[in-house]
């Protein structure tokens, strides 16, 4: 069902009932004519939410090439773009093209800050794989270091949705998981828009989130509740327009290749 209100000199508004792993979705217009989903489908972390329909997206290919108005954060040669979150140099290990978490040396982030932004990045969990649920391949790639999109080894192994591979972490799981098997390079592309906050430090628009897993749309211009977080959903509070990037370290040695982000608002 379709409804539309507003006037031509108006901003118009369009509601969309439509079909979201497996349950109606209300979606809404926004400035610029993008929907976005009104709010999550399930309760936070709730395991009989439905799982994302798994699909077959073929081997991994080589790396990406680098748009020229790109900024290369990894090139598999250093981590001069990355600081520990703690201070100091970037603590995780620089292998052969990639870098590798090394279980408890803490999170890293750029050394940029950034607002607008669309992500490029791959990684691959480590194989053979262990553990199960969230104790397998877990890290995530958090965009002003508060809103999360997962990393998980998500293949063949069952965990609540909002908390798999390619979710926006304790929101929004996937649409679908294209996710491929453990020791195999994954790509995430991420279109982030950052919330605006007025004078008063009300929200005007909220952030805003695409994803695509493996070349696959797997969020699709998703409206956050606010910051990500386990087993809360805290609001917004008011921050910078511009911050760095973190990669999370969840005591697995997850890899990262090929990063680059191309600044939305330059």
């Amino acid at each position: 069902m379709t409804v539309y209100f507003g006037g031509p000199e108006q901003r118009r508004g369009l509601f969309i009932v439509s079909l979201r792993s497996g349950l109606p979705a209300l979606l809404t217009c926004l400035p610029g004519g993008l929907l976005a989903q009104a709010g999550p489908p399930c309760a936070q972390h709730a395991r009989d939410c439905p799982m994302p329909r798994p699909i077959e997206v073929g081997p991994a290919i080589s790396p990406r090439p680098v748009p020229s108005d790109a900024i290369l954060l990894f090139g598999g040669r250093d981590l001069l773009q990355w600081r520990s979150v703690s201070g100091g140099a970037a603590p995780w290990h620089l292998g052969k093209g990639y870098m590798e978490i090394v279980p408890g040396s803490g999170a890293i982030h750029t050394q940029q800050a950034f607002g607008d932004l669309q992500l490029h990045l791959e990684w691959a969990a480590p194989f053979p794989p262990e553990g199960r649920d969230q104790d397998r391949g877990n890290s995530g790639v958090f965009l002003m270091g508060r809103y999360e999109v997962q990393i998980l080894d998500s293949y063949a192994n069952v965990t609540y949705p909002d908390g798999q591979a390619a979710a926006v972490y304790g929101q929004y799981p996937p649409l679908v998981d294209p996710s491929r098997p453990a020791g195999e390079w994954q790509s995430y592309d991420i279109v982030f828009r950052r919330p605006r906050f007025g004078d008063a430090g009300e929200v005007l628009t909220p952030a805003r989130i695409t994803v695509f897993f493996n070349g696959v749309l797997v969020q699709d211009n998703v409206t956050l509740t606010g910051p990500t977080g386990h087993q809360q959903r805290p609001p917004y509070a008011v921050h910078p327009d511009r911050l760095p990037v973190s990669l999370q370290d969840h005591a697995h040695p997850v890899r990262y290749r090929n990063i680059w982000v191309r600044d939305l608002e330059r």
